[in-house]
């Protein structure tokens, strides 16, 4: 039961992915804050798509109370003025990782579910706030923040493996296919990466020359503590990398500097989020009265 509480909280960072992983550093780039929450609740993993002018971000809202998070999407207008916000899908396990991506003339949504057993991929039947199970996703595990790209002619699958907290946090799988709904084939090497510092995805994945750029996070000392710019060679027999310097939460972003965990690019702006702890007595009754519900259900 532990005591102490990650506090997420996104923002639009007013700069291009390509440029924050350049320069190693948020210092500097202008910070929009999305909505706080309530106690002991937080938004993160945010992921952005822009349509008709407008960026619909897509975070994990999450409640300590019940310890199961959901996807909501938040639309902005042009000059970052929140103009709606509406729940975009739910499950009986948690969700979280909203990674959006476009394929085929169609919108997909791959949030990661593990505790369902198995990675779901899902079709957008209403933008952008109704969502169809379209199939799962086999592998060699279940995917935990599954981050696809398309590159050199098929799309690659990076993914953490469901298994042990050390494999969750420092180990790097992969898989390819000829389209994102697969069949997927994963890589002959998995795990293809172990470090702690930096092979559990972290954000969207981009191509920067004949490379795969990939944010991953740092969690050597805390989970999510910081990402950094995993530079991948990749092809289906042999894989390659080097990491980058990690990306720290600037200064300005006080309170919220005890970690990063997300970086994913919109265009002109790239998404994030930041956390801070929180030990206090209302969050330890939060944790009495879920033992406490806990054990009724079990002799009632």
């Amino acid at each position: 039961m532990g005591l102490r509480k990650d506090i997420w909280r996104p923002a639009i960072a007013c700069a291009p992915i390509e440029q924050i992983v350049a320069q190693g550093s948020l210092e500097g780039v202008p910070l929009i804050w999305l909505p706080p929450m309530g106690s002991f609740r937080f938004l993160a993993d945010p992921f952005g798509w822009w349509r008709d002018g407008r960026l619909h971000i897509f975070v994990e809202a999450y409640d300590y109370r019940d310890r199961r998070g959901t996807i909501e999407v938040l639309t902005y207008d042009d000059a970052f003025e929140l103009v709606d916000r509406r729940p975009a899908l739910s499950c009986p396990w948690h969700l979280s990782y909203p990674f959006l991506v476009e394929a085929e003339g169609e919108m997909w949504m791959l949030p990661e579910s593990h505790r369902s057993g198995r990675l779901t991929l899902y079709r957008s039947v209403r933008w952008p706030d109704v969502w169809e199970p379209a199939g799962n996703i086999p592998l060699d595990a279940v995917g935990i923040d599954a981050s696809p790209i398309f590159h050199q002619g098929r799309w690659w699958l990076f993914y953490s493996p469901m298994g042990s907290e050390e494999d969750k946090m420092g180990a790097l799988h992969c898989a390819w296919a000829e389209r994102l709904q697969g069949p997927w084939t994963p890589h002959p090497l998995n795990p293809v990466l172990r470090d702690l510092a930096g092979a559990r995805p972290g954000g969207t994945p981009y191509v920067g020359g004949d490379e795969v750029i990939l944010p991953v996070q740092d969690c050597r000392h805390t989970y999510g503590g910081a990402i950094s710019a995993l530079h991948i060679a990749v092809t289906p027999t042999a894989f390659s990398s080097r990491l980058g310097t990690p990306i720290r939460p600037p200064a300005a972003a006080a309170p919220f500097t005890e970690g990063l965990h997300t970086l994913s690019a919109a265009g002109a702006v790239t998404l994030v989020d930041m956390k801070r702890t929180e030990l206090s007595p209302h969050g330890l009754a939060i944790e009495i009265r879920r033992e406490a519900g806990k054990l009724l259900r079990r002799f009632s």
